[in-house]
């Protein structure tokens, strides 16, 4: 089973007031939307679908109905936790012809975007994750898809971004993104991915 990142969100209001518990289910920035069971004293309430909502209003009473909340009340109730939500981790490929270590032009030219998504995230967390094809030794591909991702790293670290939040790491072709054969040649497994967090 996938798993889907939902978001939850919880309203609590304590201290001098009643006790009530509100529970949303928001889609995740791609628009998946999970599922989420709530379980009190009095029965369970399951949330399965896009800004369905239920209210727990004490630890005696049954949890209310499940119903769709409005854009607008969820703005209302949760809109200063949603606008500090971090964005989510963004990622990119560079391509790599046979046997080099330099990216071929179009991944070159992630770079600014790699920048802008580091800026926008205040990143203090990048992954450089070098691979290879299923072509040639095991042993050779780890060290190709190595020197690869230390170049990425290097790229970036010429633009400014600071080594200590650059890790750069090899699968070799332990992690194909097209499943093929041994020593079949593939180009989109030439790659490295930066995933910026």
């Amino acid at each position: 089973m996938q798993t889907l990142i939902v978001t939850l969100l919880t309203c609590l209001i304590l201290a001098g007031c009643a006790q009530k518990t509100t529970f949303v289910l928001l889609p995740d920035p791609s628009g998946s939307v999970g599922k989420i069971m709530i379980t009190h004293l009095k029965g369970t309430k399951t949330l399965s679908q896009a800004r369905q909502s239920v209210v727990i209003k004490s630890k005696t009473e049954r949890p209310g109905n499940v119903e769709i909340m409005e854009e607008a009340e969820i703005l209302s109730l949760f809109g200063k936790a949603l606008d500090i939500q971090p964005l989510p981790p963004a990622r990119f490929l560079l391509y790599f012809n046979t046997d080099s270590s330099q990216p071929k032009p179009e991944g070159e030219s992630e770079i600014p975007k790699i920048l802008q998504a580091i800026k926008d995230r205040h990143s203090m967390d990048i992954s450089v994750i070098g691979h290879t094809d299923l072509k040639g030794e095991a042993d050779y591909n780890y060290d190709l898809s190595f020197q690869r991702a230390k170049h990425v790293r290097s790229m970036l670290e010429k633009h400014g971004v600071a080594p200590s939040i650059i890790t750069a790491i090899s699968q070799g072709s332990s992690n194909p993104l097209v499943p093929t054969a041994d020593n079949i040649p593939e180009p989109r497994n030439r790659r490295v991915e930066v995933i910026v967090r």
